[in-house]
């Protein structure tokens, strides 16, 4: 025990409570309970230990103060100079899916009361809030010999009064889950990337990375890796098995379903190998050799999978700069903030996944098993490209978008010229789009392309100028009755 080993070297009083005190006395070093020191004992089940002024009168007294030392004398009080406590795990509680009783149980009390005592007075009192930081008190004891300095005292009381601030957001996020009057969120430790958005730009992430994937090979992740990792992620949460999807720029340029997961890279690659290029490629599937060394060829920023076999992650790591990263079985907040003007706006995310019980046939013409097959899976693409967007899609494969455009009929002029670009023919593929038509005129130029079935939210007062069209070519059209605007 080397922090023990040291407070017992510069002769250091340790003052402990229950369970601590025990394991201290059990590895042969002197400690004082609680108890002995206040002439009180442990009440309410151990919820009132600490609380007591023989305790805090020890840690909150002024040392330069004539008139807190009068009263320490008058009432027995020693000092405590250094206060190190960990927490109660309240969150970690909270995760595991514990009930409301052990919950409320794990609410730490004395606890957060002694690390607020110790760093408000930092002028006097060094404060150790969490295990983590008992790295920091060790190299202070050694290279101080037993001492601490003011600018020592003061950056531990900073990092206690974060813990608390944090601690304290964990307990109201649980009790006020469904209070909406007002928003404290907090997520841990920073950490200082690269750079933001441009190298001009600094940039820290906040969160727990590993929570949603470990990292196996390449550099750190960066600012924009992060977003696209992200994007990437949620995409791929909403597709099916054996499916492989490639994000650039935080959009969706190739995806594809297949019986194997080999077809399945091949034709995500080829619905736009271009942009693949320093791409991002995401599959929920475990990535084998055969897969791994087709995937190798191209040059490819970060690879996402839910596993790797043995040689696949050998040949994969070939290059020391890709990231590659295996996925966790990591739940997605609930709900999105985005920084705006002076202030957060915050919404539910976007979860709704329609099915085939979601379509509401709006033409004579009835769209085919097969349409409606790549009508879902088109309009699980379109969710996660910007607005406006359209998607066109062919047995499962994504063959063109247009993403981003100010209105939606240049949205699916941009969608038809990459699919031609790249070889695919639009003749027989389905058209999906994130918002309705506000005019005839979209439809009208998918006819004309060859398109055979169209998926999309309907909503506008010009509806009935599409299905009338759709009615005169004989061309199926089904409504979802959900927009999904993406900015």
């Amino acid at each position: 025990m080397p922090i023990l080993d040291e407070l017992k070297r510069y002769d250091i009083k340790i003052i402990s409570t229950g369970g601590t005190s025990d394991f201290i006395s059990a590895n042969g070093y002197s400690v004082v309970n609680v108890e002995d020191l206040t002439k009180y004992p442990s009440i309410f089940g151990g919820r009132v230990k600490t609380l007591h002024p023989i305790v805090f009168g020890g840690i909150l007294n002024r040392r330069e103060d004539e008139n807190d030392q009068a009263e320490k004398e008058k009432y027995l009080i020693e000092d405590i100079d250094l206060v190190i406590v960990d927490l109660y795990p309240f969150l970690e509680t909270v995760r595991c899916g514990a009930s409301d009783d052990e919950i409320i149980e794990k609410i730490d009390i004395g606890g957060i009361s002694l690390i607020r005592a110790a760093a408000k007075n930092f002028n006097d009192v060094l404060v150790i809030p969490s295990k983590d930081q008992y790295s920091f008190l060790l190299d202070l004891l050694l290279k101080k010999e037993g001492y601490s300095e003011l600018s020592d005292r003061k950056l531990c009381a900073s990092n206690a009064f974060r813990i608390s601030a944090t601690y304290d957001q964990y307990i109201f996020n649980y009790l006020a889950s469904s209070n909406n009057e007002m928003l404290k969120k907090s997520y841990g430790n920073g950490m200082s990337l690269r750079y933001g958005e441009n190298p001009h730009q600094q940039a820290v992430y906040y969160g727990d990375i590993e929570e949603v994937f470990i990292q196996l090979n390449g550099k750190q992740v960066s600012f924009n890796n992060l977003l696209d990792i992200d994007a990437a992620i949620k995409l791929i949460n909403d597709l099916d098995v054996n499916t492989f999807a490639v994000i650039k720029h935080l959009n969706p340029c190739g995806a594809a379903t297949r019986d194997n997961l080999l077809d399945a890279w091949k034709d995500a690659l080829a619905g736009d190998p271009v942009s693949a290029y320093g791409g991002i490629i995401v599959t929920k599937e475990i990535i084998t050799a055969e897969v791994a060394a087709e995937i190798d060829k191209l040059f490819f920023e970060i690879l996402i999978a839910g596993g790797y076999q043995f040689k696949a992650l050998e040949l994969l790591k070939g290059k020391k700069n890709r990231i590659i990263l295996q996925l966790n079985n990591a739940d997605f907040p609930i709900e999105e903030i985005r920084t705006n003007l002076f202030g957060l706006l915050v919404q539910d995310r976007d979860i709704k996944l329609e099915t085939e019980a979601d379509l509401q046939v709006v033409t004579n013409t009835i769209p085919t098993p097969e349409h409606i097959s790549d009508m879902l899976f088109a309009n699980r693409i379109v969710k996660h490209l910007k607005s406006n967007a359209i998607c066109l899609v062919k047995n499962k494969q994504l063959i063109g978008a247009g993403m981003g455009q100010p209105n939606r009929i240049d949205a699916l002029k941009q969608s038809l010229e990459k699919a031609k670009r790249y070889g695919f023919d639009p003749q027989g593929s389905v058209l999906a789009s994130d918002a309705f038509f506000p005019f005839s005129d979209t439809v009208e130029v998918a006819h004309e392309a060859g398109i055979a079935a169209i998926i999309q939210p309907g909503g506008s007062v010009r509806d009935q100028d599409s299905i009338d069209y759709c009615n005169k070519h004989s061309l199926p059209m089904v409504f979802t009755k959900t927009r999904h605007f993406k900015h």
